[in-house]
């Protein structure tokens, strides 16, 4: 037999570690002292409704990398009203693109508030679309200004944030979320499982939870520099 050589680690060259929804619901309840020989129906329910709570709440800590999406929109000139896909969170960037092939060109459009559109003299005024108002409601939708004029086709290429799709128990699924953030869903479905099994570690938990949760959200950007440039033009004449 052929001896390892010096400094030798005899790891397991796998990458597959991601339990199913189940098995993590199992974890939770463990942390909350209910053994896997005391799960009754009621307490898989209960743990289905805590995984898409915690999963609602990821999603309101925008954006999450995992989740953002390329749409597009076809534009119809005089068409000013579109509506989104109900699993649009939010629109993190747009940009309008006229042409095709290679006569195609791109140029970023900008978001306003609710209250900017409304203050816009002439909604119906007709040009290149240059900027948006996202209303994020039940059913989303998507106002351009200007109103898509004829001299297109104008295509609107949008990154978006979905919502995460659903925890199911039943059929060995697994959650929609990176590895990165397992330690965090555990932590935050025992959180919310302990108010009704353990009230007295609830506190504890969610402490656990928000440190679980800080840990990952560090790591869930983007790393790119920053520049920050003054323009100091109207300062000189």
């Amino acid at each position: 037999m052929v001896s390892p050589p010096s400094g030798y680690i005899n790891t397991s060259k796998s990458y597959n570690f991601n339990p199913d929804a189940g098995e993590l619901v199992l974890e939770a309840y463990s942390r909350c002292m209910v053994r896997p020989t005391e799960i009754t129906a009621t307490h898989l329910k209960r743990g289905e409704t805590a995984a898409n709570l915690i999963l609602a709440e990821f999603s309101n800590m925008q954006p999450n990398l995992w989740e953002v999406e390329l749409g597009t929109i076809p534009l119809g000139a005089g068409v000013k009203e579109y509506s989104l896909p109900a699993e649009v969170v939010n629109i993190t960037d747009l940009y309008i693109r006229t042409g095709s092939g290679q006569t195609a060109r791109d140029r970023i459009a900008t978001s306003m508030s609710r209250t900017e559109y409304a203050s816009l003299p002439d909604k119906d005024r007709q040009g290149p679309p240059n900027q948006y108002w996202f209303f994020r409601g039940i059913s989303p939708t998507i106002w351009f200004y200007y109103v898509p004029d004829s001299n297109g086709p104008y295509l609107a290429n949008y990154y978006y944030t979905r919502q995460t799709q659903d925890v199911q128990l039943a059929g060995g699924d697994t959650v929609e979320i990176p590895y990165r953030f397992l330690p965090a869903f555990v932590a935050g479905v025992a959180w919310l499982l302990s108010k009704h099994y353990r009230p007295e570690m609830t506190q504890g938990m969610f402490a656990d939870y928000q440190y679980c949760l800080k840990v990952a959200q560090t790591q869930d950007v983007e790393n790119t520099p920053l520049y920050v440039t003054p323009s100091l033009g109207g300062y000189w004449r």
